[in-house]
């Protein structure tokens, strides 16, 4: 089992340790970088339609970073040079931005990180492009159900194999496979911290849930097989059987009763297939 360490006492990286955060002290800081990011991915959704490339929507997504006061967090992540990841159709996670013209029928996830204050605000959503295919747009209807059951898991006291099997349980009820490759993270001031945040599990298992614990949910889902493999950039990762992926996230909180989100929407375009 993982040690619990108060956060003002440790390192300022990623010990293995779950920090406990002083919630007074991290959530707003939290908040704030959130509403940011998912304010950013408010502004996208009316900028994703046909004939638009994945590098403008990164483009764009910099420089509302800039306005808002935030730095975008993945660029210069270990070498990585972009705003946003924008993973296409098969693309499981971390598409890279391109000369990619968007086209009717595509699912898009589109992953954003940025610092504000020295707080991480990371969040993810997909959107449809034109016409969505109705097996396209039920996936992303039950990914994000899958993400929305795993966070009502989270309460003091649960366990990270609750949440895990929250997620794994409806979605293999809906004939839908959990990509076992990728997985959540701690957050706060450390981009990717301790504990690992599985999408699937056994209930019991796993650390315990405590007020104060700030990690990703972000389920990754497919149409076909869960296996997974990454292109030779070093960084798109695809289904093997070319099957649609899709995945939701949010950055959250454990309180003292629950769980509070803090890449919510501000415009209420968190669900799928909104549009601004």
């Amino acid at each position: 089992m993982m040690n619990y360490v108060q956060a003002a006492e440790a390192p300022s990286r990623n010990t293995g340790a779950i920090k406990i955060y002083d919630a007074a002290e991290a959530f707003p800081g939290m908040r704030a970088a959130g509403q940011v990011a998912a304010a950013c991915l408010d502004m996208i959704a009316g900028e994703v339609r046909e004939g638009v490339t994945t590098a403008r929507l990164d483009d764009l997504a910099r420089q509302f970073a800039f306005d808002h006061g935030t730095l975008p967090a993945c660029v210069g992540y270990r070498g990585y040079r972009h705003t946003l990841c924008t993973s296409l159709n098969h693309v499981v996670c971390h598409g890279i931005p391109g000369d990619r013209v968007l086209r009717s029928g595509d699912i898009l996830n589109i992953d954003v990180t940025v610092i504000k204050d020295g707080w991480h605000g990371d969040t993810s959503r997909m959107y449809g492009v034109g016409e969505v295919p109705r097996k396209a747009e039920r996936l992303m209807d039950i990914t994000y159900e899958a993400m929305m059951r795993g966070l009502a898991a989270v309460k003091p006291g649960a366990t990270l194999g609750d949440l895990g099997h929250a997620i794994q349980s409806y979605a293999e009820s809906e004939r839908v496979s959990v990509v076992r490759e990728f997985c959540g993270h701690g957050v706060g001031r450390i981009f990717h911290d301790a504990p690992n945040i599985l999408h699937f599990g056994k209930p019991g298992h796993g650390e315990e849930l405590k007020p104060g614990m700030m990690f990703t949910v972000e389920p990754m889902l497919n149409l076909g097989s869960p296996g997974v493999k990454v292109l030779s950039d070093g960084w798109t990762a695809v289904t093997k059987d070319k099957s649609l992926s899709a995945q939701y996230e949010h950055s959250v909180g454990v309180t003292e009763t629950g769980v509070e989100i803090f890449t919510a929407s501000p415009a209420g375009l968190h669900t799928p297939h909104k549009r601004a």
